[in-house]
């Protein structure tokens, strides 16, 4: 019995039954007390009977033997005190002021010795008024309580009443827990497991809906979210939202293997093209030549793209250190911007430079020169002869914002959502056939050297009118 459901129900009996003993002590505490305080009761009125019976035959003149001092006089009671005085049920005993025994009921004069004894040790020791005893005789519990008379302590009244009602009813109370016990016992089991089962009912659901989904085939579906709000409901939204998650990184993961793979299958064609090639008898030395050439910067692409894949896998799993130093970033930006009007020159367009402010940050200044490179090569890349690239450093607040704007092509509004996504390319802006075609890794490089660094990287674009990058970045604590 390893399941929840049977360990609850387990659980849920055994604190049943528990709770039933703790009701049980309970009832039976409370239900000794009251008859003792019944009992007591009882007591009280018998007590209060006797002083009447003596009150009354002292108001009609007769002679009473614990009504005065004189009361020594004679040994015996007086008959009709005496009469009346066995009408009173229970045990009834009366002293002296000097403890001579004066009556004693018929119960008491019955028992046997052991019994006569005890009695009478518990009535000696019982000084205060209204005091109550248990008393264990032979044959019962007695309970006793003591009365004064005649308004001071010198003439004692004793007043008893069995006592076994008590245990007579804590012995009815275990028989009938018994009796009824094993048919409680069965009923809570059954309930428990029947309210357990239906319980977990939903969560049998969810674990078959999990595991139809689990396969890796069917991460577009979606658990049902019941309507009531509760735990179950919560964990079913859960999991929805981790299974969305998980359908997201599978879709970026084969789209990241069929785009890699892709990618070094069409080099590696034509380096296989290259080399049969030049292995050819009917090749020329000068035809051999250019394939070999061709061949080699095929080699040199896949490098570049393997590295580019090494780079990001070990900024996933946060292997890639960076050299953090004090950084000058103007120094930077302006070895950035001699590169930016080389490449400039040879394309045709103009290179500006509207705002250069002094900032320091805490880098890698390799990366982050990668970083504005990339960005820059790109403007230059997409940007049309006679156009025209910005680049700008300032500061706002405490923050640098590096940007380059251009007057290219842009980026239609519906792919700027993914265009920081590996291996991702505009169909007319960076189509594999086309001579700017690259990897489609570069940006996604230049974001993560931006988070690395504590920034962001943020991007306006329109198709036709140009784009806008911005690299953010925290000052050094010490600018």
């Amino acid at each position: 019995m390893g399941s929840i459901r049977s360990r609850l129900t387990i659980e849920f009996t055994a604190v049943l039954l528990g709770t039933m003993l703790l009701f049980g002590i309970a009832l039976l505490t409370s239900r000794r007390a009251m008859v003792f305080r019944e009992l007591n009761a009882r007591l009280s009125q018998e007590a209060e009977q006797v002083v009447a019976i003596i009150e009354r035959v002292r108001q009609s003149g007769g002679p009473i033997f614990i009504s005065g001092p004189d009361s020594l006089a004679s040994p015996d009671p007086d008959i009709r005190v005496q009469q009346l005085l066995e009408l009173v049920p229970g045990y009834v005993r009366i002293t002296d002021r000097k403890g001579n025994i004066r009556y004693e009921s018929a119960l008491i004069r019955d028992l046997p010795t052991r019994d006569s004894l005890a009695l009478d040790a518990a009535a000696r020791s019982m000084s205060t008024d209204g005091q109550s005893q248990l008393i264990q005789l032979a044959q019962e519990q007695v309970l006793l309580r003591t009365r004064k008379l005649n308004g001071d302590r010198a003439n004692q009244l004793w007043v008893g009443t069995s006592a076994e009602s008590a245990s007579l009813f804590a012995t009815d109370l275990l028989a009938t827990v018994l009796i009824i016990a094993p048919f409680l016992l069965a009923i809570s089991l059954s309930g428990a497991y029947f309210i357990a089962g239906r319980a977990f009912s939903p969560v049998d659901r969810i674990i078959d809906q999990v595991e139809a989904i689990s396969d890796g085939r069917s991460l577009h579906r979606r658990l049902a979210i019941g309507a009531a709000g509760d735990e179950l409901s919560r964990l079913s939204s859960t999991l929805n939202a981790m299974i969305e998650r998980l359908e997201t990184s599978f879709g970026a993961l084969r789209r990241f293997t069929a785009d890699a793979s892709h990618e070094l299958k069409t080099p590696l064609t034509v380096i296989r093209a290259d080399v049969e090639r030049s292995m050819s008898p009917q090749s020329t030395g000068t035809e051999k030549a250019i394939a070999m050439e061709e061949a080699l910067q095929q080699v040199t692409r896949m490098a570049d793209l393997v590295e580019s894949l090494l780079t990001l896998a070990r900024a996933d799993e946060g292997r890639f250190d960076l050299h953090r130093e004090p950084v000058q970033m103007s120094d930077l930006t302006r070895e950035v911007v001699e590169t930016a009007r080389l490449l400039g020159e040879m394309a045709g367009l103009t290179i500006d430079v509207p705002t250069m402010e002094d900032a320091e940050v805490l880098g890698d200044a390799t990366r982050l020169r990668q970083l504005f490179l990339n960005l820059v090569t790109n403007a230059i890349k997409y940007t049309a002869r006679g156009g025209r690239v910005e680049i700008s450093l300032a500061r706002s607040d405490d923050q640098v914002l590096f940007s380059v704007r251009d007057t290219g092509i842009g980026i239609a509004v519906a792919d700027l959502p993914y265009i920081f996504e590996r291996f991702w390319r505009a169909d007319r802006a960076r189509s594999r056939a086309s001579e700017r075609g690259g990897f489609g890794l570069g940006l996604a490089i230049c974001q993560w050297i931006a988070q690395a660094h504590g920034g962001s990287l943020t991007v306006e674009s329109r198709l036709g009118r140009g784009s806008r990058f911005v690299a953010i970045l925290p000052l050094s604590k010490s600018a």
